[in-house]
């Protein structure tokens, strides 16, 4: 009995063919879970467009929009270093502008900051020439 049993078995296994699923890049499921998460396609659109089951789709959804949120907060840190690094440059420019403009007013003697500058300035201006001064 235990044999036809394995028989029985064994054909039911042969006839159930198993679907073959085509490898989907990791890059192609962030591009397709971005398009959902962002509402330019729906997740139903999704599944007849990229032929994706729901379940699927879902399961993608699930597990990798918390990577896709991860991924953009790094590139916002990179973004906050730039603007950090694009900061110092222009503060050095503001001082190498403010020492230009210190050294030309002690060539003519004549004091263009306090006329031409906003008054910030202006004060940050005189502040360089008692420091050059002294």
């Amino acid at each position: 009995m235990s044999k036809q049993r394995l028989q029985v078995s064994s054909k039911k296994t042969s006839t159930c063919s198993k679907k073959e699923y085509q490898k989907v890049s990791f890059d192609y499921k962030l591009m397709i879970i971005e398009k959902i998460n962002n509402g330019q396609i729906s997740l139903n659109h999704a599944c007849e467009v990229y032929n994706v089951s729901r379940g699927t789709l879902n399961y993608w959804v699930k597990k990798l929009s918390n990577f896709a949120q991860r991924k953009k907060s790094m590139s916002k840190n990179d973004e906050i270093k730039k603007l950090r690094a694009r900061i110092e440059e222009l503060e050095f420019i503001k001082d190498f502008q403010q020492d230009c403009i210190v050294e030309f007013e002690k060539l003519t003697g004549e004091e263009l900051s306090k006329n031409s500058f906003p008054e910030s300035l202006a004060k940050e201006i005189a502040k360089k020439k008692k420091k050059l001064i002294k």
